[in-house]
């Protein structure tokens, strides 16, 4: 998959960048870069292994440490969005970006 100067124009505006023509230009070859190891990565055969829980665990065996999940913070909710410019049943209400 490669990106074109349109697509990073369209990503930008999205972005509410403004991009110069040499940052533009930068980013497309970025983007592409990455979609170029993404590519290499996906034809990578993984059929018969199996994930790991922990990068570690395919040199060692270790066990995570996991916490209990229980609620640790009070509710302030309300605190919290006093000063917030639009709330809605407990909602941030913000301006739409994306058409």
């Amino acid at each position: 998959m490669a990106l074109t100067k349109d697509d990073i124009a369209r990503i930008a505006n999205l972005a509410r960048l403004e991009l110069s023509g040499i940052e533009s230009e930068r980013m497309l070859s970025q983007m592409n870069n990455f979609f170029g190891i993404v590519e290499k990565m996906q034809a990578v055969d993984t059929s018969g292994v199996m994930p790991l829980s922990h990068p570690v665990a395919a040199i060692q065996e270790i066990s995570l440490r996991l916490r209990d999940d229980v609620i640790s913070e009070p509710n302030n909710r309300e605190a919290n969005q006093r000063s917030a410019p639009a709330v809605e049943k407990g909602y941030f209400l913000v301006p739409k970006v994306i058409e």
